[in-house]
């Protein structure tokens, strides 16, 4: 039995169906990320774990016990809000000694368990100070601590790092991850930044639309998307996309008539793609290269914008009209300048297949 299991879970408000046929398991000490889009469910996936929102239908066990219908208050999880949510008229020590003070703690045994968390958060010397007092990432720590001291089963993170700069970010994802590697807790976060969900999860549940599109290891779900959804969310920058429809498809290659391009032969085989059905190519930036050997096939199109980041380029390549941009990222800052024409070679290797319902076509790699 996972140490979280998530069965069959239902949500609805009223005429919205919020959550749909949930089934999910966490197991112990996995740091495990939901991802998606706004207005995807995940925070609404996360509040029902804590019981801040009651499923409609479903149950939810936590470590052997059923906690779907327990009070928040007892099903021993702890949550850290986006806003934090600190008593401005406290002192640091005070707003993580808070909860403890409720339970009813003898005085020693808080002072030492908030000193032990101020400890691993590097707040030893800020435990008398006001939370205006300080930095978006150190109210931040704090809530973290107010959280730890309560010793939970489950830690759960509702877009923590949202409201810090993008440096302060990045500092708090290694901060967040050094704690879990130190304490071996049991998380579940919640984020709509794929990057977050890439360098910190263990295991990634990606959402869309109320329901799971797909679970699974970070890059797992880099390299063997199960549809376009989650292909095209997964990675920085996002897949590219190039719509058609399929001319030939035989043993040795696939020929589609993509929209605006003509004719791109692929050598590769897709069982299960026939003659005139509807196809989308995907390929990501990093793998698009500029020079090839004849035998991947290629787009002729001129560069829109350049992206000069110092150790990486973008480049925005227009290839048609009517098709979105095609986006191609390399490594340097050496690159073609705006209104040059390139030739995009696109790796049979790395090339995605999509059929009409998004979903992903496993591929034959030819020779």
């Amino acid at each position: 039995m996972a140490y979280l299991e998530l069965n069959q879970i239902e949500k609805h408000y009223e005429s919205f169906h919020a959550l749909k046929s949930i089934d999910l398991q966490v197991e112990k000490e996995e740091f495990v990320v939901f991802v998606g889009p706004s207005g995807c469910g995940k925070s609404t996936l996360l509040r029902s774990i804590c019981g801040l929102e009651s499923v409609t239908s479903g149950r939810i066990v936590l470590d052997g016990r059923d906690i779907t219908d327990i009070h928040p208050s007892k099903r021993n999880v702890a949550m850290v809000f986006q806003n934090y949510a600190l008593f401005p008229h406290l002192s640091v020590f005070d707003n993580i000694a808070f909860g403890l003070q409720l339970q009813g703690l003898s005085k020693q045994d808080i002072r030492k368990r908030v000193e032990r968390a101020a400890t691993l958060l590097h707040l030893e010397k800020m435990l008398d100070r006001k939370p205006k007092q300080l930095s978006g990432g150190q109210r931040q720590r704090v809530a973290i601590g107010r959280c730890i001291v309560k010793q939970p089963k489950l830690f759960l993170f509702d877009e923590p790092l949202s409201n810090l700069d993008a440096k302060l970010r990045v500092r708090m994802r290694v901060e967040l991850l050094n704690l879990h590697y130190e304490t071996r807790n049991t998380v579940v976060y919640v984020t709509h930044d794929q990057v977050e969900a890439m360098t910190m999860a263990d295991k990634i549940v990606v959402l869309q639309d109320g329901r799971v599109e797909q679970v699974g290891t970070p890059m797992h779900l880099y390299e063997h998307p199960d549809n376009k959804f989650v292909a095209g969310f997964i990675g920085s920058p996002q897949m590219n996309f190039l719509a058609g429809k399929v001319a030939v498809s035989d043993a040795n290659r696939i020929s589609c008539a993509m929209e605006g391009l003509g004719t791109l032969t692929i050598p590769l085989r897709f069982e299960a793609l026939k003659a005139n059905e509807p196809v989308t190519i995907g390929i990501r930036p990093e793998h698009v290269e500029l020079e090839g050997d004849g035998s991947d096939p290629a787009i002729k199109g001129v560069v829109n914008i350049v992206e000069n980041l110092g150790g990486e380029t973008y480049l925005h390549v227009e290839v048609a009209p009517e098709v979105p941009l095609i986006m191609v990222k390399l490594h340097g800052s050496r690159s073609p300048s705006r209104g040059q024409r390139v030739t995009l070679v696109l790796p049979a290797d790395k090339i995605y297949a999509f059929d009409a319902e998004g979903q992903a076509m496993p591929a034959t790699r030819l020779k």
